[in-house]
């Protein structure tokens, strides 16, 4: 299966999930795609031998159709068979989303339904919460809602900021997200979890 995964910033998710399709691995990497030239993602999938694109959204201020059908140009080229969003940081429109329906896998760093949208880490210490972590689910129309194919919990320490908090979840996030990729590529869809 190929795989074409969309990235806004450094790309750690990317290279966790380039670096686990290997050898028996049903899936391999066909692109990265970055929403900003200057993603670090880019390079480091470059560096990987990943074939890359950008499709810069600034010049399309409130015109997320026009970005979109811009970032299916390269997209569509690639003809992936899954679609990996790993720190996209852009909301897909409805069309877009079912253009790739049952294609399409997101990671986030709350443990869903707790926690759509930003500032995960700091809501969930906001809230007293003994758990925090991270999850992998099929992207639909709706923020952050769609089936739920693996989880990730870590504990909430007392003193843990934000960025604590966010720097113990990283390493799970690298961990979950490769195994549910293969999963999917294998076609099993039933939800799994790390302690």
């Amino acid at each position: 299966m190929r795989v074409a995964i969309l990235v806004s910033g450094s790309g750690s998710n990317m290279v966790a999930l380039a670096q686990s399709m290997t050898g028996d691995h049903p899936a391999r990497p066909c692109l990265v795609l970055a929403n900003d030239p200057d993603a670090g993602g880019l390079a480091r999938a470059q560096a990987m031998g990943i074939p890359t694109a950008a499709v810069d959204h600034r010049p399309y201020p409130g015109d997320r159709a026009a970005f979109e059908a811009a970032l299916l140009e390269p997209l569509l080229a690639a003809k992936p068979d899954l679609i990996a969003l790993a720190g996209f940081m852009r909301v897909l429109t409805p069309d877009f989303v079912r253009r790739f329906e049952g294609r399409m896998l997101n990671i986030h760093p709350s443990l869903l339904p707790k926690y759509k949208g930003l500032n995960t880490h700091a809501r969930a210490i906001a809230a007293g919460d003994q758990e925090a972590g991270c999850t992998v689910h099929e992207v639909t129309a709706a923020l952050d809602d769609g089936p739920i194919l693996g989880q990730a919990r870590v504990p909430i320490l007392p003193g843990d900021t934000a960025e604590r908090l966010a720097a113990r979840i990283l390493p799970m996030e690298h961990r979950l997200y490769p195994l549910v990729l293969r999963r999917v590529a294998m076609g099993e869809r039933a939800p799994v979890s790390l302690p």
